[in-house]
């Protein structure tokens, strides 16, 4: 019982811990002089945010009861309209304030996009009824065929110097994004955790109809679930675009099984009202610590995304057995009771 609460439970996060420090140790002794030093973990700083935003865009999604397949299209369409805008509109011999001031501007259009995409899905699910997967499967298919009918599948590439900063820039020597991924990450937290907002996303994903019926209008709250959602994707498609010094339709499509498998692997519930930041940064950090150390090794990536699946199908797996050893012990502790109190009664008598 206690290997299975290690890693699907909200006690995961010793579970975690544990595993960042196994992988760290067992890398160093299979790398010796490769995996233990600071370019490495500087380069593992510079690529855990984009799945990080991405991740955090995935589970408020999980965590209302629901899902978003489209987080990936929206981050690299939002990033497509800022590349535009930075591109086409801004002068060739702006200054750091006017590249500051355009950027703001084309993530203002930017945040517009991913609201109006967060508006439909939420209302297409909320009140048309639709089932998530299929809403944000639908979006994702039409946010891919905008973003390359557009540019016909080509990257636009030759961002700005701002861009190019946030994506290769540190500050007391810890990358940028990574900054910037620990605050939205830290935001989050508050705002699931301290305002009553959050508190009624638990309640949603945990029983839907009876948050509506205790006077909550589930209607406007999964049209925030989903704008909250797209509103990181954009942060996301920010971040890729910086390090890669370009946006495309296709950008980290590998990363869709990754978010969801950081996601359960952090502990939470996967039909949704259950889970908690911390421990999707803790699974996220141990993931880039795998992933980096396989790498290393000259492991093909094609092998590392099927383990990946493989854990997500062992982990599911000890989630479904755990609830099922939980059920069986509670029908048996009943079961126990009502026999103790049937003999209890025949002595008075």
């Amino acid at each position: 019982m206690k290997k299975i609460n290690f890693f699907t439970s909200d006690k995961a996060h010793p579970g975690l811990l544990l595993l960042i420090a196994l992988s760290i140790a067992s890398f160093s002794l299979l790398l010796p002089g490769r995996f233990l030093t600071g370019s490495t973990f500087i380069s593992m700083g510079f690529q855990l945010p984009e799945l990080g935003l991405l991740t955090l865009a995935m589970f408020i999604a999980i965590l209302s009861g629901g899902l978003n397949l489209c987080i990936i299209a929206t981050a690299n369409l939002t990033a497509l309209f800022i590349a535009w805008v930075l591109l086409n509109f801004m002068p060739a011999a702006a200054g750091t304030g006017m590249q500051l001031l355009w950027l703001l501007i084309a993530l203002a259009g930017a945040v517009l996009i991913a609201t109006l995409i967060g508006v439909i899905t939420g209302m297409m699910v909320s009140r048309v009824g639709a089932h998530p997967i299929l809403v944000t499967l639908a979006t994702m298919m039409t946010v891919n065929g905008i973003g390359i009918w557009l540019t016909h599948g080509t990257a636009v590439s030759g961002m700005p110097e701002v861009v190019r900063t946030l994506g290769a820039g540190s500050f007391l020597s810890v990358p940028l994004p990574l900054w910037l991924f620990f605050i939205t990450a830290g935001a989050m937290a508050l705002f699931l955790g301290k305002t009553r907002a959050g508190k009624c996303i638990y309640m949603g994903g945990s029983n839907i109809n009876a948050t509506w019926f205790s006077g909550i209008n589930t209607h406007r709250l999964l049209i925030m679930v989903y704008v909250i959602s797209s509103l990181l994707c954009v942060l996301a498609g920010l971040v890729m675009m910086a390090r890669f010094n370009s946006a495309r339709i296709g950008y980290g499509d590998s990363y869709l099984l990754i978010t969801v498998l950081a996601i359960i692997l952090g502990g939470t519930d996967p039909n949704g009202g259950f889970g908690r930041v911390t421990g999707v940064v803790l699974s996220l950090i141990a993931l880039q610590v795998l992933s980096t150390g396989f790498n290393l090794m000259h492991i093909s990536q094609h092998f590392s995304l099927a383990m990946w699946g493989a854990v997500l199908i062992v982990v599911l797996g000890l989630k479904f057995f755990k609830t099922k050893f939980i059920h069986s012990r509670a029908v048996r502790r009943s079961t126990l009771l009502a026999r103790q109190a049937g003999l209890t009664e025949k002595k008075e008598v």
